[in-house]
Formats: C-alpha cells, structure tokens, sequence
C-alpha cells in the first residue's frame, strides 16, 4: 500500500499521474497520432491502456480541437457501462497521455471477421448495449459520429464498450446540426456524404450499418470501390436477404432510411430504438446493470493475456522514448506552441474519489 502523506492529499494537482508511474508493457493499437500500449502502475500494479499521442502530428493536421473534445466526452463517461473510461489524462514537452480502461477481449471487428457474421440473438445483445451507450451519449448533447466494428470492444465478460470519442462533437441539442465531413467511408450517412447538415440521427444510421454487418459479413453498402459504395449509399435501395427475422428487417429498415427525417430515431431518439419490436427480448434495466448473460465470453485468463490483440500490434516493441520526455535543452519554440494548444488538458480525479 502506497503511504500518501497528508501533504499530497491537498491538491489534485499532487495527485497528477505522469510517464514514470507506469512501465509500459506492450503495444495493443495503433491510431493516425500515436499508439495504445498495455501499462502497469507501479505503486499498484493496476493494468490501463494508455493512450500516447504525438503533439507535432496533430498540430500538423490541425486537430487539437477534436483532441481536447475527446477529453471533455472521456470525463462524462464514467457513469456509463458500456463507455471506456478515463482514469488520468497529462501531458509531457511532446506527447498527449490518455490513461483509460484496460478492455481485453479484442475488437468487435476481430470477433466478425474471425465468424463471418452472427446470429441474430448475439446481434441483439451487442446492438442493444451499443444502443445504450450512444443514447446516454446523446443525453448529454454529444453525437459519437464514428461507430463502427473497430470502435467497439468486448470486456473480459463479453460485454460491449465503445471508445476513440476523438470524433464525437459537443453541444449537439436534440434538434441541433453540424456540418463537419467526418467518419469512415463504409459507415457515412447519405446527409454526411450530401455535406448536408446533420443531427443525432447520423448515430442511428452507423448503427444500421453495423447491425447489418453483424448479420451479414459486410457493411450495407459496401463496395471495394469507394466512389461506387459512396453512389451506393446516397441512392441504391437497401436489400435484405430472407434470412433474418420480420423484426431485424424492419429494424435495419427504419436505421438505414436515406432520409433523416424519416429515419427511426429522429422523433424521440433512443426511446424509439429501445421500443422497436426487435428488441423486446432485452429488459433495459437488466441490461444497463450488466445482469444480462452475454452471449459469447472471450475467455481471457487475466491481464496479460493478449490473445484477442494483433499480433501485428503485441509483436511491435515498445519505443523507449515512450515514457520519456525530451529533454529540457530540447525545448524549441514549436515545442512551447504545442503546450498552448493544449492548455488544461490534464486531468487527475478529486482524491477522494479514492476513498
């Protein structure tokens, strides 16, 4: 047990975590701005995923906005089930820290690609959780923009925990819009691909699109053309194979309607989701309580085991400098730019949280 002395306890600046406290064990992801490594806290022993971005790469693409978005959205998500986690944020001369929630049962695309598709009732399960997840996101004026297989992992149990919110934008009212072009090509909205202005329904479509990957292999609209799936989305009727159930049909139906105004949701948001007949086999409460029995359990026998990870990503060494931070003399006028861009990004918890 770590003794604080009652010094420490003063301020929650003293309680801010940095590169030293932790030793960096493998590399589980990889994203446009650094990587995700498998970490250890060294007073505790407790495992995170750590995320590590590069300052000079964002501010190269300008995207410090979204970076200090996707803070604000992790610190909402701690009341949430089905949402990673944010346990520290901090910064070094260089580098972006995000200390988040050890998940480790591998990606949803990982499980998809490794079946080919799902039953309809694991379908549901996941659906349902993502649902959830998405309508307490909406609940709080923030549209994810950004579902898809790769965004969505399972917990050691099997459950389903969404996470990279470094798309998701704020202050969305029920009826607001926003005009930005953004997501993946497989999972972009008609209005996203109009450059129209869109709302929270955008949310429900992608999840049409990832219900219908789950019970079919590929996403609705897909082409490995990207100008002939873009064509797609915007104007081919959607085609449902007979091997799903009446329910299902229409449920993809009324997320993957081209118009967003007709598209299910754009009346009442998740409560019409969560009403749809294919989801009457799912009590709500149980399931925002983790009581509900997931329907595949991805066996981990502990932290360490990496088995649902690439092992493009696990074989990777783990770069030195990764737990470092430059060297004073270093400091150049770039360097200073870059901690102004990101002015109250770190983040430690109140110390009695603790408690």
């Amino acid at each position: 047990m770590l003794h604080v002395s009652p010094k420490e306890t003063e301020s929650n600046e003293n309680n801010q975590a940095k590169p030293g406290d932790f030793n960096f064990l493998k590399v589980i992801g990889k994203g446009s701005f650094g990587k995700v490594l498998l970490a250890k806290r060294k007073h505790d022993d407790e495992f995170y995923a750590v995320k590590v971005l590069q300052k000079k790469a964002i501010l190269k693409k300008k995207e410090e906005k979204h970076i200090m978005s996707e803070r604000n959205v992790l610190l909402k998500n701690v009341k949430h089930p089905f949402l990673v986690g944010l346990h520290y944020s901090f910064q070094t001369a260089d580098k972006l820290y995000f200390v988040l929630d050890y998940i480790n049962g591998g990606e949803l695309f990982y499980h998809l690609q490794r079946e080919r598709c799902f039953l309809e009732p694991r379908a549901r399960f996941y659906a349902a959780e993502i649902a959830s997840a998405l309508g307490y996101l909406h609940s709080l004026n923030i549209v994810y923009r950004d579902l898809k297989p790769e965004n969505i992992l399972l917990d050691h149990h099997g459950h389903i925990i969404l996470t990279d919110f470094g798309l998701c934008k704020e202050n969305i009212e029920p009826k607001g819009t926003t005009c930005t072009f953004c997501g993946t090509p497989e999972y972009l909205a008609p209005e996203v691909l109009h450059k129209q202005p869109y709302d929270r329904t955008v949310d429900w479509w992608c999840l049409g699109a990832v219900l219908y990957e789950m019970l079919y292999g590929l996403p609705p609209f897909y082409s490995r053309n990207t100008a002939e799936m873009y064509d797609n989305i915007l104007n081919k009727p959607l085609q449902l194979k007979p091997n799903i159930s009446n329910a299902a049909r229409e449920l993809l139906e009324g997320l993957l309607q081209k118009d967003r105004t007709k598209r299910l949701g754009a009346k009442e948001d998740f409560n019409e989701i969560k009403a749809h007949v294919f989801f009457s086999p799912i009590n709500w409460v149980d399931l925002n309580a983790k009581k509900l029995m997931p329907p595949f359990n991805p066996n981990v026998s502990g932290p360490s085991d990496l088995q649902h990870f690439d092992p493009e990503f696990t074989e990777e060494p783990v770069p030195n400098s990764i737990g470092k931070s430059l060297d004073n003399a270093l400091i150049t006028a770039s360097i200073k730019e870059a901690s102004d861009a990101f002015l109250g990004f770190s983040y430690a918890p109140p110390i009695d949280s603790f408690l």
